[in-house]
């Protein structure tokens, strides 16, 4: 079924109560990289805050099916979609045993020609999350392309580079906070939407250099965060190197992320995170 924009923006996608516990964070953690050595990140008795990006499965965390991208005006086959761009908004410090009500609408559509952008926005009282899926082959529809979301990079050297391993088991780790989209896990699958094998997810890349900017940047003060959004500018496989550029600026950090390993291939790219 084509994309019905008339129908489809400003949908209600209805509510429900979200809910979660120190161990769901603690798996979260673990799930971006959290090591041994950072029990700040993975020891309960230690716990020194909890890394907002896990607004990005506070939704999903008691999913255990594959996602669908079924909405009114909107059909999609799973294996046509991407994730294409994240933007979190912090109302407060995400506690690290919560409940919160949800509501989720379809916020926009855009039409870029040969693919279509489908943006979603969850709030509850601690946080907005907007992801922008992009839908290959929907385009076409006549709509509007949508306002542009380019964060220039400052013409200087980075004032931090780090490179960040993944594990080859990271998208099984991943994948238990709720993503059970198979693209991750399933070869054939991964074959049928155009990759040589299972991707990392894009929002665990998106945590991955989110936690590298708090530690690096940020002094691991994760209260500090106010917004963070990016678009994802390519694949990242589990096991390789992510190279993280940070760029401290007036009140924001500008990042790039990319692929050590394949002669930095793009990964992140218009990524900012807002300070207080």
């Amino acid at each position: 079924m084509p994309i019905d924009p008339d129908v489809a923006v400003g949908a209600d996608l209805g509510g429900r109560e979200l809910s979660w516990t120190s161990t769901d964070v603690l798996l979260y953690h673990l799930a971006v990289g959290a090591g041994a050595d950072e029990l700040g990140y993975v020891y309960e008795r230690e716990l020194r805050g909890v890394l907002p990006t896990f607004a990005t499965v506070a939704s999903t965390l008691r999913d255990t099916g594959p996602p669908r991208v079924s909405m009114p005006g909107i059909e999609i086959d799973l294996s046509r979609v991407v994730h294409g761009r994240q933007e979190i908004v912090l109302h407060g410090p995400i506690p690290a045993d919560g409940c919160e009500w949800a509501t989720s609408r379809v916020a926009a559509v855009y039409d870029k020609g040969s693919a279509a952008v489908v943006v979603t926005e969850t709030s509850t009282a601690l946080f907005t999350s907007r992801i922008s899926i992009f839908a290959k082959g929907e385009g076409g529809f006549g709509g509007d392309r949508g306002p542009s979301t380019a964060v220039p990079v400052p013409d200087r050297a980075p004032d931090h580079e780090v490179l960040s391993a993944t594990d080859p088991r990271q998208a099984l780790w991943y994948r238990l906070c709720g993503d059970r989209n198979p693209l991750h896990v399933d070869p054939a699958f991964a074959a049928s939407a155009g990759f040589p094998r299972p991707i990392l997810h894009g929002l665990c890349t998106y945590g991955i250099v989110g936690k590298t900017a708090i530690d690096v940047a940020l002094r691991g003060d994760v209260a500090r965060v106010v917004a963070y959004s990016c678009r994802f500018s390519g694949v990242v496989f589990p096991g390789e190197t992510l190279r993280t550029r940070i760029w401290q600026e007036d009140g924001h950090l500008v990042l790039t992320a990319t692929v050590a390993d394949r002669d930095d291939a793009p990964a992140i790219a218009d990524a900012l995170i807002r300070c207080s």
